[in-house]
């Protein structure tokens, strides 16, 4: 039997953290809440590690590290009084729980996890490729199967997940076709984020394997 290479403490640990985050979100935002990339990042993140699957946390890494990246940033900036992309205003609203925002920071600690988990588990080179068809799938979802913001149907939530609908989550962008912006999406995704991180995950990987075949 394989020695496991993760520790049952980290395992132990992230499942209970899920065990209260997943609750909460369903009651405060809706099940439609865990079709962002970031919450499914942190669902499909739980099975790869009772799994140890290197391509299921190679996918996650590929999909958030970079726009997590951003959130980290703004996050920080935003305790310095700067506001730059205002993505992570919710986390300042003093009307929102503080528990619901405490549980948000783990937009800040998710990605720092899965690099350690790729390092662990090694990067798993067919991550880019499955990503991207589950990415642009994710997308589709999104748009077919809600309506725009603003535009709220009996049976129909007003959710812009994902900005399918556009870059703001009241109204739904008006200066290109709508289908025009999604095409952007599905195929903005895979080149600006996917790629350059699928890039750097490999050439990290491969400098790590030539250190140690040179020691």
């Amino acid at each position: 039997m394989p020695c496991p290479r993760l520790p049952l403490w980290l395992k132990l640990a992230y499942t209970a953290f899920m065990a209260i985050m997943i609750p909460i979100y369903w009651r405060c935002w809706g099940p439609q809440n865990f079709l962002y990339f970031c919450d499914i990042a942190a669902l499909v993140t739980l099975i790869g590690i009772w799994r140890e699957s290197a391509l299921l946390i190679s996918m996650q890494a590929v999909a958030i590290l970079l726009p997590q990246a951003y959130w980290i940033l703004d996050f920080y900036a935003h305790l310095l009084g700067l506001h730059i992309l205002r993505m992570t205003d919710y986390m300042f609203d003093a009307t929102s729980p503080r528990l619901l925002r405490g549980i948000s920071l783990f937009h800040g600690w998710l990605p720092i996890l899965l690099v350690w988990l790729v390092h662990r588990l090694r990067y798993d080179r067919r991550a880019l490729r499955c990503q991207t068809i589950a990415g642009t799938l994710l997308l589709l979802i999104c748009y077919f199967g809600f309506t725009p913001p603003g535009t709220q149907s009996p049976g129909k939530l007003a959710v812009n997940l994902n900005y399918v609908f556009g870059p703001s989550t009241s109204a739904a962008q008006t200066f290109m076709p709508p289908l025009a912006w999604l095409a952007i999406l599905m195929l903005g995704l895979p080149i600006l984020i996917y790629w350059p991180t699928h890039l750097i995950l490999k050439s990290a990987i491969a400098k790590k394997d030539h250190g140690a075949a040179v020691n």
